[in-house]
């Protein structure tokens, strides 16, 4: 099969979503303010998109084989967990192991669904926020220094270094994380509510974790008066150990097998490898493990490498990784503009503003509000002609690994 088809993808509502941008995209009534988190386009077994013909609609996978990669559009409205991703050595490991163990792939304790990893590379379409890998040393201790209620770890980190310290604050007793925490938060939250903090600033997201994540502490008796005791996100420990990271509109970031972070707010586009693995540790209502999230985090200073994307073509740029499965680059047009590309593999394209049309001289498919992704088969040139302002993204895999 060749040439350029409409493409459906699979919503998913988890509850962190946002209300707008998806419905929007999908030209979907969203009157029941449900949460539009992501938009998947590709062949995993969790959303497999369907390709609309002129003989009725196909499934991607069998006209496509099983992509190396997902590729999903994301709105943020809360925050998302504290989390990495799997090598693709332990990915086969775990998955194999928690098959033998019985464990059905639809349970929400099952932690790994797939055999692959997943590293990911985003770009934002407006201001992004996220935590991104541990701090330099220099910023991780002048933290603890500053940050009085925290001030207690410096000798930890100083004897045990990254890992002895994230070990030490992921496996503390509750009890111990509310001793801790409950003063910074309680100093914290009647600020946040009188907008006395930036988003540049990890007090405004520890307050903001606070306020969404923290839960009445089981059934202990209320500490005073009707007030029940709180059981407080040890997640929110990460926002002040992680670099927070601002994307603007085009920036992007790579996150490889290993590497901690955390989604905070904003809309992106997101390209990873086609797999669902995610070992949590706090900052959501989803399955934590700890433990498993341990044995793969890298614990170890990131750098913050903000990509911008690199000019191939006069309209498209492309945002290069490491990742071998991979590639996503960005077409920005004026009305009028007009830009091609050659498939030499299954390519999935999505537009997030305007309308354009693409063409391979036998097909024509008219992307849009309510119709934004197609997906174009290896074998012919895809034309593409701005209607009106458009942005779109192309998905594909690099040319050194096709």
């Amino acid at each position: 099969m060749t040439g350029v088809y409409p493409l459906k993808g699979t919503v998913k509502h988890y509850d962190w979503g946002g209300l707008s941008f998806i419905p929007s995209l999908l030209n979907i009534d969203n009157k029941d303010n449900k949460p539009f988190a992501e938009y998947w386009m590709g062949t995993h077994p969790l959303g497999n998109s369907i390709i609309e013909t002129t003989s009725g609609n196909k499934k991607l996978d069998e006209l496509a084989g099983n992509l190396p990669y997902l590729f999903k559009a994301q709105e943020v409205k809360e925050m998302l967990s504290i989390q990495a991703h799997p090598s693709k050595a332990d990915a086969e490991k775990e998955f194999a192991r928690e098959n033998a163990e019985g464990i059905p792939l639809d349970v929400p304790y099952r932690n790994y669904k797939d055999d692959n990893h997943k590293p990911e590379m985003l770009v934002a379409l407006d201001d992004f926020w996220l935590l991104h890998g541990f701090k330099s040393p220099k910023e991780l201790e002048y933290t603890l220094l500053n940050v009085v209620q925290l001030s207690e770890l410096l000798p930890i980190y100083n004897q045990s270094g990254y890992a002895g310290l994230y070990k030490y604050v992921m496996e503390m007793p509750q009890a111990e994380v509310n001793r801790i925490l409950k003063p910074l938060v309680d100093c914290l939250i009647p600020l946040y509510k009188e907008d006395k903090f930036e988003k540049d600033e990890e007090d405004f997201w520890a307050a903001r974790a606070a306020l969404t994540f923290n839960k009445p502490a089981g059934n202990q008796k209320p500490a005073t008066g009707n007030r029940q005791p709180t059981s407080i996100d040890r997640g929110i420990f990460s926002i002040y150990l992680f670099n927070l990271v601002h994307l603007k509109r085009g920036e992007g970031i790579f996150q490889d097998a290993g590497v901690p972070h955390a989604y905070l707010e904003g809309k992106n586009v997101e390209l990873m490898a086609n797999s669902d693995n995610v070992l949590r540790g706090g900052l959501t209502n989803k399955h934590i493990d700890v433990k498993e999230l341990l044995k793969h985090v890298k614990c170890e200073p990131t750098s913050v490498d903000i990509l911008i994307g690199e000019q191939a073509g006069k309209y498209e740029k492309v945002y290069k990784t490491p990742a071998p499965e991979f590639q996503i680059s960005l077409f920005d047009l004026k009305a009028g503009d007009a830009a091609s590309f050659t498939p030499v593999t299954t390519e999935i394209v999505l537009l997030t503003d305007g309308i354009a049309e693409l063409t391979d001289g036998d097909h024509r498919v008219e992307l849009k509000t309510g119709s934004p992704s197609a997906v174009a088969f290896k074998g012919k040139t895809v034309k593409l002609n701005a209607i009106t302002n458009t942005t779109l993204f192309r998905a594909s895999v690099p040319v050194s690994s096709r």
